[in-house]
């Protein structure tokens, strides 16, 4: 295929792509070549392929930027992987044309090891563009996608974590990641260290706010700035006098020193003082961040739940005067 042909080709098949995403009722803001070329990876059709070809492989978003650039010609930044992952494949998920990570529900969606494939019945119907039966087929898939929608919120409501806190209430945290090990730090690390003490903020690897009490935080001087980075968890123990502000580590590191710094800056204000703990599922996990951890910080690991370690020797648990 000469150079020249190739790229009419490409062009033709990357209008055929918006054609389909603005069939399919997708938002304006999807109407553009970076989701075209993301549905052409994920239905593997190259610029010689007929959409009767059209597979739905496992694929994760560098791989789809590969493919972009080696089929397409299109090459973009490694600084946009997120963009695409939040502007474009993010919508396909929800519009149930996409499904994410079906080879394991569990794994979070921000995990570099997500990946995407086309819904078998949007792959049915994608299939069919540009045949004669193409209109039927989308009028009878278009009514039945909010049925779709529906399955799969249910589905990943029934993969969500429960956690409960000490006041009774549950919570349900997205699967997989981080919120594996908060939960441990709720049910496990709260009871034993800061008992009768109230987790005030809950943080979630989807939702930054699975939970938080912004009362008892203003009660303690905290005014939250929703684009603040903030911890896994907070923790108030009023007996102490304590604002305890967890870290869970999975793939995310540890209380560092410029960690201890910003979260010394986010709580500035508090009336309790600070407490910051990094916390681990496991030894095997912590020794890879050890050189990184902060001077006057604890850290728990979940798999020995009754011991901290102290990362200085003035004292226990409990807050340091900067």
């Amino acid at each position: 295929m000469t150079k020249r042909k190739k790229s009419n080709n490409a062009a033709v098949r990357v209008g055929e792509a918006l054609e389909v995403l603005e069939s399919l009722g997708l938002p304006r803001q999807q109407i553009n070549e970076r989701s075209a070329l993301t549905l052409l990876a994920l239905l593997d059709l190259k610029p010689g392929d007929q959409w009767a070809t059209a597979a739905n492989p496992l694929r994760g978003i560098t791989p789809m930027m590969h493919f972009f650039a080696q089929h397409y010609g299109k090459r973009y930044a490694p600084n946009t992987r997120e963009t695409i992952r939040r502007h474009t494949v993010h919508q396909f998920v929800q519009a149930a044309l996409v499904v994410a990570n079906p080879d394991k529900p569990s794994r979070p969606t921000n995990s570099p090891r997500a990946v995407y494939q086309v819904e078998p019945s949007a792959l049915k119907l994608l299939r069919e563009f540009g045949s004669p039966s193409w209109q039927r087929h989308l009028t009878t898939y278009l009514g039945s996608v909010e049925t779709l929608k529906r399955l799969y919120a249910r589905e990943k409501e029934m993969r969500r974590i429960p956690v409960r806190l000490r006041s009774g209430k549950e919570i349900r945290l997205s699967p997989g990641g981080q919120n594996v090990l908060i939960k441990l730090i709720i049910e496990e690390f709260c009871p034993l260290f800061t008992p009768g003490a109230d987790v005030i903020y809950v943080g979630d690897t989807q939702r930054k706010w699975a939970y938080y009490d912004p009362d008892a935080l203003q009660k303690v001087g905290v005014v939250v700035d929703e684009h603040g980075k903030m911890p896994d968890v907070v923790v108030h123990h009023a007996e102490k006098g304590w604002l305890v502000v967890v870290e869970a580590v999975t793939s995310h590191g540890p209380v560092n020193p410029k960690r201890r710094q910003e979260l010394a800056d986010l709580f500035h204000a508090a009336s309790a003082g600070i407490v910051c703990v990094t916390a681990f599922l496991d030894k095997r996990t912590m020794t890879k961040y050890l050189d990184e951890i902060s001077w006057e910080t604890e850290v728990w690991i979940a798999e020995a739940p009754t011991h901290l370690i102290h990362f200085n020797g003035e004292r226990f648990l409990g807050p340091y005067d900067d």
